[in-house]
């Protein structure tokens, strides 16, 4: 890897607190706007608001580890090989597995590497005391479309 690839590719790394790790392989820009990629780390038990993306599809395909998404009123256990689409206007959740979850992450038309770059830390200025803006990230969700509905913990069909 050249000096210049080293460079962009920590350019393209981002922290949101302790909860997730992305990636991002492909951008809006790259790709005219139809899909981003992003690869994503979410540690053992994290689990993201349950929200919906009036925007965006978004596909996941796990890479390791496991993690139990909720789409609408069905709950789905997704293991390393497996993919699932979520469609748009539909609420859901995830929560990493027990030894966290490693999944690639696709949304079409583009929408999350955007949020991830806009709301997230570059990992290499990450360290133990970053924290999570929530105000931020709010702002940009909702600038982008999506919509939060309710705090981790709360799954479809309790709202």
């Amino acid at each position: 890897m050249t000096d210049v690839e080293s460079r962009n590719a920590s350019e393209r790394e981002f922290v949101l607190g302790d909860e997730l790790r992305v990636r991002i392989l492909t951008t809006a820009a790259e790709t005219e706007g139809r899909h981003d990629l992003c690869d994503c780390y979410q540690p053992a038990g994290k689990m993201t608001p349950l929200h919906l993306h009036t925007v965006y599809e978004e596909r996941h395909w796990v890479r390791e580890g496991s993690m139990t998404v909720w789409v609408g009123e069905e709950r789905r256990v997704l293991r390393s090989g497996d993919f699932n689409l979520i469609p748009r206007h539909v609420p859901h959740a995830v929560r990493s597995g027990p030894h966290g979850c490693r999944a690639l992450l696709v949304t079409s038309p583009a929408g999350f590497a955007e949020l991830i770059a806009r709301s997230g830390t570059p990992a290499h200025r990450a360290g133990r005391e970053t924290t999570f803006d929530v105000e931020l990230f709010q702002r940009v969700t909702e600038e982008l479309g999506d919509v939060v509905l309710d705090p981790p913990g709360t799954l479809p069909g309790q709202v």
